[in-house]
């Protein structure tokens, strides 16, 4: 009897997904998102997968870098089967490093592990970290997508369009709070043992510590993960999951108005959860972004937004010219409130000060003084790291 290898077996069953997934996708008719920035929320149990409660489950939104909990999926895939290991070494495209913001900083020509893209995309949301796996596993970001795409509709993700491994906006992507609870159950249930990755909070990348933005787990008894999620049309989102007695829930915030307002509401949601309460749609509502007229949602989905998570990464400025910034802003400020002021070290008037300022760092900043007290203020330039 001939028995077929391991990897044979492997391949065989990829291929049998990915057929059924192309015949999904063809008797969707090419599913079209029109989504905005609505209200959502939904906790489910994750033993049963059964939903506890929602407001607006499958009212379409944009997913923003929850995105990247389907990067995740496809890349926790490849480390079971054996095509990426975590200290492997994956090369940084220019198209790669040069996504916007949050991102780790990666450069062109560069390599970064599997491990670190893995913990960049949990922590600080690295859109750069997520081209690099996608090209990788796809060949190419694009291909990646449509693998994306089809692994959703595996999971039974059927109102949900990716558009990018980052999450990164474009005008057609498009997920539920119901799909996004499908996925992140599917993390912890398909990939137990990289699941714990999502309890990341920060880590060290050369040399750098990279913090996360999910600033909830810090403070809720039990949370363990998941990801954040923010852009201008999505608004502020979060999938989580805590245990609490034994018990694991998972809940979903879509469409926040500010990360705070999102962050308190998934609190009350997984307490509501614990205690077999029922969402409040008004506490949802009132957490939500407000209600925005056709236009304003047209154009928030098709403007270019440059972050795909709401706090941006520090990015890396020479000393000198943050100094001599810093220091223009002095000069700027004690020429206003001496009206009189001329340069010390230059003997110009107001304008002149200013132009001369310019050409001198911190070290050698322009001193001041007035006419009137003959006192100078201090050229003491506050630092800002």
């Amino acid at each position: 009897m001939h028995v077929k290898s391991p990897r044979l077996t492997r391949s065989l069953r990829r291929l049998n997904r990915m057929m059924l997934a192309a015949v999904l996708m063809c008797g969707l008719g090419g599913f079209a998102g029109n989504a905005h920035a609505g209200h959502a929320a939904l906790v489910l149990d994750a033993s049963t997968g059964d939903v506890l409660s929602a407001v607006n489950p499958d009212e379409l939104n944009h997913p923003a870098s929850l995105t990247k909990m389907m990067t995740l999926y496809l890349t926790f895939q490849a480390l079971e089967n054996g095509q990426l290991k975590l200290d492997q070494l994956l090369p940084v495209s220019a198209r790669a490093a040069n996504k916007a913001p949050t991102k780790l900083g990666l450069r062109a020509g560069q390599t970064i592990s599997v491990q670190d893209c893995i913990l960049g995309m949990i922590t600080n949301s690295a859109n750069d970290a997520a081209t690099v796996v996608a090209e990788k596993l796809g060949g190419s970001e694009d291909h990646f997508v449509e693998m994306m795409n089809a692994e959703g509709l595996l999971l039974g993700m059927t109102h949900t369009r990716f558009g990018s491994a980052s999450g990164l906006p474009v005008p057609d992507d498009a997920t539920t709070a119901r799909d996004i609870g499908k996925l992140a159950l599917a993390l912890y249930r398909d990939f137990p043992r990289e699941a714990p990755y999502f309890a990341t909070r920060e880590f060290t990348f050369r040399g750098r510590l990279v913090r996360g933005h999910n600033r909830l787990m810090d403070r809720y008894p039990g949370m363990d993960g998941l990801k954040t999620g923010f852009t201008d049309a999505a608004g502020f989102n979060l999938a989580s999951t805590a245990v609490r007695d034994g018990q694991r829930l998972f809940g979903v915030v879509l469409g926040g108005r500010t990360s705070l307002a999102r962050d308190n509401l998934m609190a009350r949601l997984l307490d509501d959860g614990f205690e077999h309460r029922q969402i409040s749609p008004a506490l949802v509502a009132e957490a939500g972004m407000p209600d925005r007229r056709l236009t304003h949602r047209v154009l928030a989905a098709l403007s270019p937004i440059r972050s795909a998570e709401a706090s941006p990464v520090a990015r890396a400025t020479p000393r000198r010219v943050k100094k001599m910034t810093a220091s223009r802003r002095q000069v700027r400020s004690v020429v206003a409130s001496h009206p009189r002021a001329v340069c010390r070290k230059a003997g110009k008037g107001r304008a002149g000060c200013l132009r001369h300022e310019r050409a001198h760092s911190a070290e050698g900043a322009t001193k001041l003084a007035t006419r009137r007290s003959g006192k100078k203020p201090s050229a003491t330039v506050p630092r800002r790291d």
